[in-house]
């Protein structure tokens, strides 16, 4: 078994003709939202994956092997439920309220200006039926926000907020009574 214990996101800092010649693998976001699994890449390779506790693999992200070979991760297709509004007397709104309650009972969701994504559920479908949006099953990738407490590319350093470099004043924010970081 060839280990992976590295992971690169969007295959951060390599050429792109290293990209292409490089291994892939298909997984799923039940697969991917795990630090540790076994799968087989493109070539056949059996692959034990280590990484750090709380990391996600997300689609073209590219993991390291213990070898120094590259695996270029793709999404799978999987089962999912596509939501959009009404075509008659719906609005994007619609969409915006169903997020908000889909939210409120912490569902991985994939966002996009004119649909969301979840994993299949029949009692949620029912309820955003409810709500006069339609859900369509489908099998299409599966690529849910991080949250806004992940770390996945929030406040990095350097990153500007608010005018102040985050990592040089953490507390500025907790001094004008935000407390949504």
């Amino acid at each position: 078994m060839l280990q992976v214990a590295k992971l690169l996101p969007r295959g951060a800092g390599l050429a792109p003709v290293l990209l292409q010649r490089a291994a892939t693998v298909e997984l799923d976001w039940d697969v991917r939202q795990k630090s540790r699994f076994d799968c087989t890449d493109s070539r056949g390779r059996h692959l034990g994956v280590f990484l750090p506790r709380g990391s996600v693999v997300r689609g073209g992200d590219v993991l390291v092997a213990q070898d120094g070979s590259l695996v270029s991760v793709i999404a799978a297709n999987q089962p999912v439920l596509v939501i959009t509004p009404c075509p008659e007397d719906g609005t994007a709104f619609d969409l915006t309220r169903a997020a908000y309650h889909l939210g409120n009972r912490h569902v991985p969701i994939e966002l996009a200006p004119d649909h969301l994504k979840i994993e299949p559920d029949h009692v949620l479908a029912a309820m955003l039926r409810s709500m006069h949006l339609i859900v369509t099953e489908t099998h299409a990738a599966f690529e849910p926000e991080a949250g806004a407490y992940s770390g996945h590319g929030h406040h990095e350093p350097g990153h500007l907020h608010h005018g102040v470099e985050a990592e040089s004043n953490p507390t500025r924010s907790h001094e004008h009574g935000d407390h949504s970081h």
